[in-house]
């Protein structure tokens, strides 16, 4: 709206007819010449419809103006920006390529553990499914082979696995079987697979008999770890291996072998290794000849003795004992024929 500004009216002593002196007016505050304004601006609308009607005889209504339609606003809302702003960082992009599916599916299993029907149904299924994948042909085994076990342990072999064949390889525990096959006293290694054609492979390494042992519960052969093999009905049997016996001998394997090697130049005299109290060693030969030995170093006691036999035969005397466990003073027992012939010749000597 436009504000008109008046100037304050002038005194004009000759409109009045006579002359007055100039008094000065008291100036107008804001209000009064605003409200001036309005009525002038009354005053000139009211002179115009009153020219308007003298002249048509009626008001015409304005016309409206036309507008056109209105063009929808390019640019998105507010929430539609943050939602394309939301979108484009990698958490929620991760979160709706990983995480919607994973809640998904975690409300589907949900709902379907907690329906009795829907689980029992899908157990069924799955059994199924599992029977049907482990029983293909390719799976299956047909036969068992066993090498390198002697007949006794091939038969003792399948006595301790008695399995049904045709069955699946996914029944098969192949480590259980295996324990069980090395519990087997001759079985030193075995290892197990499948192989192609449906056999079940066992391949056994048993144990090299080393020793003959008679003990308490009869006569057994041992390894050279001292480790039992089988029984024997007698040692003619091996008659081969040498003999080992007394109370603790197959603990004390290891210490019996090195004997062994050091006594292999009279093996063929050699009769046997005898363990004594558990803890030293009695050397016995043919003739009823006997080598005691310390329990502390037995081997150089031993290689003395043979060392002696080197140069003076000293086994091929009549000597029934040797007693080294006194390795600082040796003792020689004398058969009885010997022993009645030295008395007779000091007898002798002394008449």
């Amino acid at each position: 709206m436009s504000v008109y500004r008046t100037e304050p009216p002038v005194f004009d002593p000759s409109l009045h007819g006579r002359a007055e002196p100039h008094q000065p007016e008291r100036p107008l505050t804001q209000e009064e010449v605003e409200a001036q304004n309005q009525a002038r601006i009354q005053a000139r609308i009211q002179a115009r419809i009153q020219a308007h009607i003298e002249t048509h005889g009626h008001l015409q209504a304005t016309p409206e103006p036309m507008y056109s339609a209105r063009r929808a606003d390019p640019a998105p809302s507010r929430m539609a920006y943050r939602m394309q702003r939301l979108s484009l960082t990698p958490l929620f992009r991760g979160f709706l390529r990983l995480g919607v599916p994973a809640l998904a599916a975690l409300g589907v299993a949900g709902f379907l553990m907690s329906n009795d029907t829907a689980r029992e149904m899908i157990d069924t299924q799955v059994t199924s499914l599992r029977k049907a994948f482990e029983e293909r042909p390719e799976f299956m085994v047909q036969a068992m082979s066993i090498d390198g076990a002697s007949e006794k342990v091939a038969a003792d072999i399948r006595v301790i696995l008695p399995i049904d064949f045709p069955l699946t390889s996914f029944d098969l525990d192949l480590e259980d079987m295996r324990n069980q096959i090395l519990s087997l006293d001759p079985v030193a290694t075995a290892s197990l697979q499948v192989r192609d054609g449906g056999i079940l492979q066992i391949d056994v390494t048993e144990r090299e008999p080393a020793f003959v042992w008679r003990g308490p519960e009869g006569v057994f052969l041992l390894d050279a770890e001292g480790y039992r093999i089988r029984n024997l009905l007698a040692r003619a049997e091996r008659p081969d291996l040498p003999l080992v016996t007394g109370a603790g001998a197959q603990d004390a394997i290891s210490e019996a072998q090195q004997l062994m090697r050091v006594a292999s130049p009279v093996f063929d005299r050699l009769r046997g290794l005898v363990r004594v109290g558990e803890r030293r060693w009695d050397v016995v030969f043919d003739r009823e000849q006997r080598i005691m030995l310390p329990a502390q170093d037995p081997v150089p006691a031993l290689q003395r003795v043979l060392a002696l036999n080197n140069a003076q035969d000293l086994l091929e005397r009549d000597i029934t004992t040797i007693d080294m466990r006194l390795p600082g003073r040796p003792t020689l027992r004398l058969a009885q024929g010997a022993t009645e012939e030295l008395q007779r010749i000091r007898a002798m000597m002394s008449e």
